[in-house]
């Protein structure tokens, strides 16, 4: 998938748990867990703009795209 979550990294450099995380964007944390690994087919802009506001991020911080020769 050309399209990169780097959810993991995030969450790690803030020390933030799954759980901390989803409660503070307002998801659950198995659709945390859908995007972590690359299994969401969309995300929504007002999801995307929670998960910026509480990480204190840009959307491409969060989002990369790789070429499929490179994934």
């Amino acid at each position: 998938m050309p399209i990169i979550v780097d959810l993991d990294v995030l969450l790690a450099e803030r020390a933030m748990s799954v759980g901390e995380f989803a409660a503070a964007v307002g998801i659950t944390p198995a659709n945390v867990a859908v995007l972590k690994n690359g299994r969401a087919k969309a995300v929504r802009f007002t999801t995307l703009e929670a998960i910026c506001r509480v990480l204190e991020c840009q959307p491409g911080d969060v989002l990369r795209w790789v070429p499929d020769d490179e994934a």
